[in-house]
């Protein structure tokens, strides 16, 4: 009996114990994104990221607000605002600005339009005190602010299946020279170790907060160095930077670091001259779940245009994540993307929101805002405080996504137009018994060379300064075609400029009516003065029909076309 019980107890024992290992062995691994082989992955396999930067959200970069002249810097516009309105409004301002600038619905828009991931561009004065004013010298004071806002962006990540990529973006005492990034005058990151060390006990207090959380992408540990470490004065930017030290010993540390509480998140580095020179950097020998990132702006998209990035990537055997990118024309995102796609590299686009063309979502910045620049620039007189307020709130709430101009051109070029040639109505122009005006602007959605054809389509400054094209109105679309705002009569509020022969415009309209119409052009040469030109007749068959809009006029502002039946 004894015997039977003994056999039973060990069998029971032995059934736990195998019961445990088979929990352990099956229960898969949180999905964190990792590196491997050169790739990014994740449990599923090989991960293309696709995302966009947050960037004008909790670090304000003065163009993205339309400053000029003496304010180059979120610290400088802050004050300025304090001169205007007062300590306690400015704060009530960010607050406003923080909480409507990213919201759930944001992130749902992201992943419903195609995007995986988020980058958040991240001021290190929400998470913590700059040395200087530290209660207790080489001490860390953590603020809430900081890690509620990246809490919360985390929620509706997870909600969405996407992964959210944090970026520090302004670093204690700034990373480089480009202050407008960096939020830092005068620079003093790498001439004082106590900056270096608040960076790093920043990136440990993170990496405990998140060390579990599968939605964290991964950590871009510092944006944009951008230093000139042996010739600080001829190489400011150290773009010519050839040996990188402090930057490699900072990166080796901070992965270290990191990966005394965290050994699950990707680490990301960047190089020397904003994010793109790797000159003494390498070998990628301290850690193995790394990925280099690179920035591309303003330059071609030229077949081997990346063998560099793609020769890193080989000899490191670590992945390549393109982080940066934009402020460029819908061509060249489509063009951008194809190539980098073709080379199994993801990216990530900026940014989501600003002031003026060029994201998806335009803040309209109001009237009253509009004058307080005025009188920054000297143009304007000074507004009451109460007058400020205002125009900040009204600001403020025209961040939040329901109050901007969404710009479905913008992400119809990052994915629809990768995918095909094929053209889309803008607006689909009814042809029928009464005519039709079509408006110039309203041309169809699609790639340049299909939908239309503009002779400067994108700025390439970066790989030759006379090719600076792209919409030079600046208004309506991303597109090369030149847009500007004006009032013609009877017109949308936009016209068709800075025309050149050969370039043309093609229509989608849906006759009810064929026929033959009269064509009239309303047409101005500055555009101001417009006069209604007839331009013939033209005939129209039955169904659904392009029509191509050839420029024959170099040099004349085109409004709008009308199509009047002939009697």
């Amino acid at each position: 009996m004894k015997k039977s019980l003994l056999l039973f107890v060990v069998y029971f024992v032995g059934l736990v114990l195998l019961g445990n290992v088979l929990v352990r062995c099956c229960t898969p691994k949180k999905d964190f994104l990792r590196a491997e082989n050169g790739r990014i992955v994740n449990n599923e396999g090989e991960v293309l990221l696709r995302g966009f930067g947050l960037g004008g959200w909790v670090l304000q970069e003065p163009y993205m607000l339309r400053l000029t002249g003496g304010i180059g810097t979120q610290t400088q516009f802050r004050d300025s605002l304090v001169a205007l309105v007062g300590e306690e409004r400015t704060a009530e301002f960010y607050k406003q600005w923080w909480h409507n600038g990213i919201q759930k619905r944001d992130i749902d828009s992201l992943a419903s339009w195609g995007f995986n991931h988020v980058r958040m561009p991240m001021h290190y004065n929400i998470y913590t005190l700059p040395i200087e004013k530290e209660p207790v010298a080489g001490e860390q004071t953590w603020l809430d602010d900081g890690f509620q806002i990246t809490d919360n962006l985390l929620e509706w990540c997870k909600a969405n299946k996407m992964y959210l990529i944090l970026d520090l973006h302004a670093a204690p005492g700034g990373q480089g020279n480009d202050i407008a990034i960096s939020d830092a005058s005068p620079v003093r990151f790498w001439q004082d170790e106590r900056n270096i060390e608040k960076t790093i006990a920043l990136w440990v207090k993170l990496a405990e907060r998140y060390k579990d959380e599968e939605w964290i992408g991964g950590y871009d540990v510092i944006n944009e160095p951008n230093w000139g470490f042996t010739d600080p004065e001829g190489d400011r930017n150290g773009t010519k930077e050839q040996v990188n030290a402090p930057l490699k010993k900072f990166l080796v540390d901070v992965t270290k670091a990191i990966r005394a509480v965290d050994k699950n998140h990707l680490v990301v580095i960047e190089g020397n001259g904003w994010g793109n020179n790797y000159n003494g950097v390498f070998p990628l020998d301290w850690d193995d779940n790394t990925a280099i990132s690179f920035h591309k702006y303003w330059n071609y998209n030229t077949p081997g245009s990346l063998d560099g990035q793609v020769k890193m990537r080989e000899e490191q055997n670590a992945p390549l994540w393109m982080s940066e990118s934009g402020e460029n024309s819908n061509a060249w995102f489509t063009d951008a993307i194809s190539l980098l796609e073709s080379q199994n590299i993801g990216w990530c686009w900026w940014t989501y929101k600003r002031i003026g063309l060029g994201t998806p979502m335009e803040i309209i910045p109001g009237d009253g805002y509009l004058r307080i620049l005025d009188y920054w620039a000297g143009r304007g007189p000074r507004p009451t405080a109460d007058e400020a307020w205002a125009a900040l709130q009204t600001l403020a709430e025209n961040y939040k996504q329901e109050n901007t101009v969404f710009h479905r051109d913008y992400i119809d070029a990052m994915f629809r137009q990768v995918a095909t040639t094929d053209t889309k109505p803008w607006i689909v122009h009814n042809v029928g018994k009464e005519g039709c005006t079509i408006f110039a602007s309203d041309y169809d959605l699609g790639r340049e060379g299909y939908a239309y054809h503009d002779l400067d389509i994108a700025n390439y400054r970066s790989s030759n300064p006379q090719e600076q094209g792209g919409n030079r109105g600046r208004a309506y679309r991303n597109d090369g075609v030149d847009i500007y705002a004006g009032n013609a009569p009877e017109g949308n509020g936009y016209y068709v400029g800075s025309t050149e022969e050969g370039e043309w415009l093609k229509y989608t309209l849906r006759v009810t009516q064929p026929g033959n119409y009269n064509l009239i052009i309303c047409e101005s040469k500055d555009g101001k003065n417009w006069t209604n030109r007839s331009a013939g007749e033209v005939s129209f068959s039955a169904g659904e029909i392009a029509w191509t809009f050839p420029v024959t006029s170099p040099g004349v502002d085109i409004a709008w076309f009308r199509f009047v039946p002939v009697q």
